[in-house]
């Protein structure tokens, strides 16, 4: 007889859609703490650009995985599936409910989906022996070990190559073949997952404004901070949207307008691959936030979640 499932909820959505401000009615309700699940977040000291909720919001409701690592760490998948899953048994032992809140759709098929990053050690001085040469040679050395590998990958993408370059060297396989043989044990957890979106020309505008308003409250001033205290422009933590445009900013390279509209071009790009990618991944109850009151949407997401939670909720 199989054991029964941990029954989760996890709230997910585009970018700027409501994630948040739904998640911490569901946590006061429920009794729950919230798991982060957003790739961003997890690094220190990039608090603007990332919306982490507030330390007063943190102090009243529990927030996990936010500030797990500093900007040059490599944080992997199996970092995130390795803490998260700590974070639901604690969360649990102390009787109280995990929610997962974020858009990371990696991250969520890594935990709940079976597909996870190879924990294999990781060597800092060799990923920047490898990080400094061109990403040219380094696609052709990766052709030349591990071709399978090479063409899932873009020739530009020097991170997730060196990484698998890494791989070969410390473990002597290739990474498409430890991917091929690991097998994806059945998840022990039973989710539900709660849609959020609205109509594209409302979250177009939603996303737009947030960006201006993130711009105006301390998003230049962070990026130079970090790039005055030694965190290089080439960090996978830098390279995401926002941060990139304000270190072309910085550099003289890039106007502040442009950086504005760089920005939120690219998080209207995103927002569109993670609609497509959830929509596709997630069996997901969806719900339509411009169609009803706040109130009226935080009754419906709670009324699914009890439903989801009884037997949790009555033990």
């Amino acid at each position: 007889m199989s054991e029964k499932k941990i029954p989760i909820l996890a709230v997910i959505g585009p970018t700027a859609v409501g994630k948040t401000a739904m998640s911490l009615d569901l946590a006061r309700a429920l009794n729950a703490e919230v798991i982060s699940v957003d790739s961003r977040q997890v690094y220190r000291y990039m608090d603007v650009g990332t919306d982490k909720i507030s330390l007063e919001i943190r102090r009243e409701i529990p927030h996990h995985m936010i500030d797990v690592a500093d900007p040059d760490q490599v944080f992997t998948a199996a970092d995130f599936v390795a803490q998260a899953k700590d974070c639901v048994t604690r969360i649990r032992a102390r009787g109280r409910v995990p929610l997962f809140v974020g858009g990371t759709p990696f991250y969520y098929q890594a935990l709940f989906g079976g597909l996870l990053s190879i924990d294999v050690p990781t060597d800092e001085s060799l990923r920047a022996r490898l990080c400094a040469e061109s990403a040219e040679d380094l696609y052709a050395r990766l052709e030349q070990a591990d071709p399978e590998s090479a063409a899932r990958l873009h020739p530009n993408d020097k991170f997730r190559v060196a990484r698998s370059l890494e791989i070969f060297l410390l473990s002597g396989r290739k990474a498409s073949e430890l991917y091929a043989q690991q097998k994806s044990a059945e998840s022990p957890y039973d989710v539900l997952y709660l849609g959020l979106f609205r109509p594209r020309e409302i979250l177009v505008s939603g996303i737009e404004a947030r960006v201006r308003a993130q711009f105006a409250s301390g998003y230049p001033e962070e990026v130079r901070w970090l790039l005055d205290h030694g965190y290089s422009p080439e960090l996978p933590s830098m390279q995401g949207f926002g941060y990139r445009e304000l270190v072309l900013y910085h550099q003289g390279k890039m106007t502040f307008e442009e950086a504005i509209m760089g920005d939120a071009v690219a998080t209207r790009q995103f927002a569109k691959r993670q609609m497509t990618w959830f929509k596709k991944f997630a069996p997901a109850v969806w719900f339509d936030l411009s169609q009803n009151t706040a109130e009226e949407n935080a009754a419906k997401l709670l009324a699914a979640s009890r439903a989801h939670l009884e037997g949790e909720l009555q033990s």
